[in-house]
């Protein structure tokens, strides 16, 4: 086919409005579309690939000139010479431009550049973490992550991460003395990993070569006092502290409840039916998943007469305020997590002896070694997430009667321990 067809470019401008042709044709395909786009003129190029007839805009006159528009039209040429059609190029161009434009406009507002490993981690956060567990853990996630890996390697391509590269993030952790938190950190990372492969951003998770690379962590139970003597001990110096009249009554339930710290301080008068001795906790305030916490069963807790009297003697105290136990500098809020902490240590019980959540190790291990208690009972108290016959991870309704008989026979034998009986194992004979 004839190419070239159009003269000159004055050959264009000499063309006004009423001309009665439509397009100027410049020959194999390229052409003018004259008066297009509220007068302007449209260069366009027609073409055949894969056996169809497809059409490129090449840009406008006078913009785009006479031999601009060959040049392109030439280019484009060339590309179906090799089997490549245009407006696949073309496309591809506009997306890398569009990816570019993203890139720097995600830049210019300090955010992580897409797929990188920042951008999964709090896109992962957003859609995974945050419906999955309470907002306190999500927080402490996200600090971790935050801390310890983003500064090094949030703006990398999560694809790009090699195992040596993360490991010197967890190491730098490790060199802090933190290795429950760089262990904490890498499972952060590995959830990272594995949701990048599930939305294309990554093909494997490098946390899995990582297995055994880090120190061990070394349990450490809170520290509680199992001795029998030891406990009537403490009973006593509970009984005989003269501090705060409030603290002094969190103290001396503590161990007939044995629950954890914080749900034991923020108890509010309206989770209590001392006709019916029973204490309501709900799921919200219960150590669980955000699941547990929003659609769970509360937490039972029977009240023994003992516990039942305590909490009648605290209600002419603080009945008429919506916490059980209330700050003494803020009564609108529950008192400290430290306040029963600092009570121990007052009443001479040091922090590797006994604390506030030392209360439950205690009661476990004497409730079983001592009074013979089922374990299934026992965990049931502890609102631990025990799963029951029907694989129910929170069915707190179980054993309600036999931890009702149970918390009454545990007050009961604190009370003679507080005696300073010498109680007998129950799996003992006397001498």
């Amino acid at each position: 086919m004839a190419r070239d067809l159009i003269r000159s470019d004055a050959a264009i401008r000499n063309i006004k409005a009423g001309d009665p042709r439509r397009r100027l044709s410049d020959g194999d395909g390229l052409y003018l579309l004259l008066f297009v786009k509220g007068g302007a003129h449209g260069w366009r190029l027609d073409y055949t690939a894969g056996g169809k007839r497809k059409t490129l805009s090449l840009g406008t006159y006078p913009d785009t000139t006479l031999a601009l528009a060959r040049k392109k039209a030439d280019e484009f040429r060339r590309l179906l010479a090799e089997g490549i059609d245009p407006s696949d190029v073309r496309k591809a161009r506009r997306a890398e431009q569009a990816h570019a434009k993203e890139a720097d406009e995600r830049e210019a507002q300090g955010l992580p550049p897409v797929g990188s490993f920042e951008a999964v981690a709090r896109e992962w956060m957003s859609l995974v973490h945050l419906r999955k567990v309470s907002a306190g853990h999500a927080e402490r996630t996200l600090t971790r992550l935050e801390t310890y890996v983003f500064p090094w390697l949030g703006r990398e391509p999560i694809a790009s991460i090699k195992p040596p590269a993360l490991l010197a993030c967890l190491r730098r952790v490790e060199a802090k003395g933190a290795a429950e938190t760089a262990h904490r950190v890498k499972q952060a990372c590995g959830q990272v990993f594995r949701y990048g492969i599930q939305t294309g951003h990554c093909e494997r998770d490098p946390t899995v070569d990582l297995r055994d690379a880090l120190a061990p962590v070394l349990v450490k139970h809170h520290a509680a006092i199992i001795e029998p003597k030891r406990v009537g001990e403490l009973l006593r110096a509970i009984d005989d502290y003269r501090g705060y009249a409030v603290t002094r009554a969190a103290l001396q339930l503590a161990p007939m409840v044995f629950l954890r710290p914080g749900e034991l301080r923020k108890a509010e008068w309206s989770e209590l039916d001392l006709d019916a001795a029973l204490w309501t906790i709900p799921s919200v305030r219960l150590k669980r998943t955000l699941q547990g916490k929003t659609s769970g069963a509360p937490h039972l807790v029977p009240l023994a007469r003992q516990a039942v009297d305590i909490f009648k003697e605290l209600q002419p105290l603080t009945g008429h305020r919506q916490h059980v136990f209330p700050g003494l500098v803020s009564p609108k809020r529950p008192m400290s997590d430290n306040a029963i902490l600092s009570a121990l240590r007052r009443m001479g019980f040091p922090k590797d002896e006994m604390t506030g959540h030392g209360f439950r190790a205690t009661a476990r291990t004497l409730l079983a070694e001592r009074l013979g208690t089922p374990e299934a009972v026992i965990e049931a108290q502890l609102a631990h997430a025990v799963p029951d016959a029907l694989g129910r991870a929170y069915n707190r309704t179980e054993f309600v009667e036999q931890r009702r008989t149970m918390m009454q026979t545990w007050a009961d034998y604190l009370d003679t321990l507080k005696k300073g009986a010498d109680i007998i194992p129950i799996n003992q004979s006397a001498a």
